[in-house]
């Protein structure tokens, strides 16, 4: 297939754009590069763009004749959502609004989303699956279950398929060491962790120690960024025989807490990793595991990575190499 990723420069993106460059897919990466690396950018064409600008749409849309659209473009940092909101609801859906019309001008018929977990909220359930009410804490989550809900409408309006595609977690690197997680700010735990153990001068920050979990910090699912991408993939053939808008939750299905984070990312690099208690995040839920079950059953997902020192192990392989 030939296929669009709207911010392919970024840490999912990119590994997916090697994992289609692998199957011998054709690619073109559409990035503004405001958080995401022009050196990510190692497989498929590459034009430089942004979702808000209708005549950079038209110049990548124009590029080529895309069978479907991968979308990560959006601004994914909790806090900052709660402190501008706006900006958040611009560029997360004005601009994928913007993206999905410029998909029916060229008639481009398949979509994959890359929403959250974010869009459940404070959990009801300890394990969490489609059914769950989906409530969103923060700007960030009510952005994602926005674009959900117009993308049912496209289905209706446009016979646009598309599949949402919730993620817990994100986390590791390519396993070969080419291409890994790399934010500014870095909020993320396991980047933050192994940095912690590469530069002398920076203490970790573990936000919250009286959760009412087994031990008083967050609890998250980790699932590895190539079992995420093997989903996207596996996405496009489930839009081949399936139309309408589809979501599923993806992740391991077991949950970490912050502390147990740390005490695995110590056995991997061999360092004591040492961190202050800071108070904890607004809108940062306690717990979020999710059901993975429909996503396993529709699209065949199996995730490879289920055993957390081995997703750190290709997150520290990658941070080794990087220069602090």
């Amino acid at each position: 297939m030939n296929i669009l990723i709207c911010g392919g420069a970024g840490y999912i993106g990119s590994h997916m754009a090697k994992i289609l460059n692998n199957r011998d897919h054709r690619i073109t990466i559409f990035d503004n590069l405001s958080t995401g690396h022009k050196e990510a950018v190692k497989w498929g064409g590459f034009v430089q763009g942004d979702l808000l600008s209708a005549e950079d749409l038209d110049k990548v849309f124009n590029s080529d004749n895309f069978d479907a659209v991968m979308h990560f473009s959006a601004k994914s940092l909790v806090n900052e959502s709660m402190g501008d909101p706006a900006l958040y609801y611009l560029n997360n859906v004005s601009g994928t609004i913007n993206l999905l019309e410029a998909m029916g001008k060229y008639e481009v018929k398949k979509f994959v989303f890359s929403s959250s977990a974010a869009v459940f909220g404070n959990p009801v359930k300890d394990v969490i699956d489609e059914t769950h009410p989906r409530v969103p804490m923060n700007p960030y989550g009510e952005t994602k279950l926005m674009v959900e809900k117009i993308l049912k409408d496209y289905a209706s309006a446009f016979d646009l398929s598309s599949v949402s595609l919730r993620y817990f977690n994100a986390a590791g690197a390519d396993p070969h060491g080419e291409i890994g997680e790399s934010h500014n700010p870095e909020t993320h735990l396991i980047p933050n962790v192994l940095k912690a153990v590469l530069e002398n001068k920076v203490r970790l920050k573990v936000f919250g120690k009286d959760y009412n979990t087994k031990d008083g910090t967050c609890v998250r699912d980790y699932i590895h960024i190539n079992d995420l991408c093997m989903a996207h993939l596996n996405a496009l053939e489930y839009m081949e025989e399936k139309k309408g808008a589809h979501g599923f939750n993806l992740g391991n299905g077991r949950g970490f807490s912050i502390l147990e984070i740390i005490r695995a990312a110590e056995d991997v690099t061999g360092n004591k990793i040492e961190f202050d208690y800071k108070p904890p995040r607004t809108g940062d839920p306690k717990i979020l595991v999710a059901d993975s079950s429909l996503a396993k059953n529709k699209l065949d997902f199996s995730p490879e990575y289920t055993d957390i020192a081995e997703i750190i192990q290709t997150a520290w392989v990658w941070h080794q190499n990087q220069k602090y």
